[in-house]
């Protein structure tokens, strides 16, 4: 391993404690993200942050990249819009990732997703073979 590999591994323990659990594309996943809202404050004189969790739930497209600058693409439907996300894997402004359902697609990206709709954009379920093998 050379250097710059070495420091990006060292960069990436830094960042994130607890890894994300094992996903791919087609998994359905739920990534709380911190967001951050500032505000001024008139009678004090100062900035006010406060800091929320929000969910965002939908179906992973895309895995890319590789190290410290891997990410991914979450797509969810959101008042009949489609809406797309990308998340850094090692941003301090994703709190959490959980899998809520892992989806069997033969594809690594879904882009196809984009021009489907209802029972079209559906995906699958992946039943995961016991321990056994079998």
């Amino acid at each position: 391993m050379n250097l710059l590999q070495t420091l990006e591994a060292e960069q990436m323990k830094a960042v994130r404690a607890t890894p994300h659990p094992e996903f791919r594309a087609g998994d359905t996943l739920k990534v709380n993200v911190k967001v951050v809202e500032v505000s001024y404050d008139e009678k004090a004189k100062a900035e006010k942050r406060r800091e929320r969790l929000q969910a965002f739930e939908g179906v992973c497209i895309a895995r890319q990249g590789q190290g410290l600058n891997e990410s991914f693409t979450v797509r969810k439907i959101s008042y009949g819009e489609g809406v797309e996300r990308v998340f850094p894997i090692y941003s301090p402004l994703v709190d959490s990732v959980t899998v809520v359902r892992k989806g069997k697609v033969r594809r690594a990206k879904l882009y196809y997703l984009r021009g489907r709709r209802g029972k079209g954009a559906r995906i699958a379920e992946r039943q995961d073979n016991d321990a056994t093998g079998a």
